[in-house]
């Protein structure tokens, strides 16, 4: 029995810009689950200095994380969402999309 979809990836080559900072990264995560249509619990990302971003966002579905290294160009994500599975596809895809990177590292697992 599968209850859920659960993707881990690590995005490389990301504009250092777009990863640097909490602001652009909490917008381009809630673009993700707006159009996922996720159900949001809540959200709380850490700035660190002099860059670098972590976040979570607790979702109904259960949850989505992010650890950025813009030094590195470098971005961790994990999308995990119960029931419908094409929202965690729609979720990653969106991210992918924003972050444009040059090189993925994906795993997807079935949970359950």
């Amino acid at each position: 029995m599968v209850v859920g979809k659960h993707i881990i990836a690590e995005f490389y080559g990301v504009d250092p810009e777009l990863i640097a900072r909490k602001k652009t990264v909490r917008e381009i995560m809630n673009e993700a689950a707006d159009r996922a249509n996720l159900d949001v619990v809540g959200s709380i990302y850490k700035q660190f200095e002099p860059y670098g971003v972590t976040g979570i966002m607790l979702i109904s579905e259960s949850h989505v994380s992010i650890h950025t290294w813009p030094e590195h160009g470098l971005v961790a994500l994990d999308v995990f969402t119960c029931g419908d599975p094409k929202q965690a596809d729609i979720a990653y895809q969106v991210l992918y999309e924003k972050f444009k990177p040059r090189q993925v590292k994906k795993q997807v697992f079935d949970r359950g």
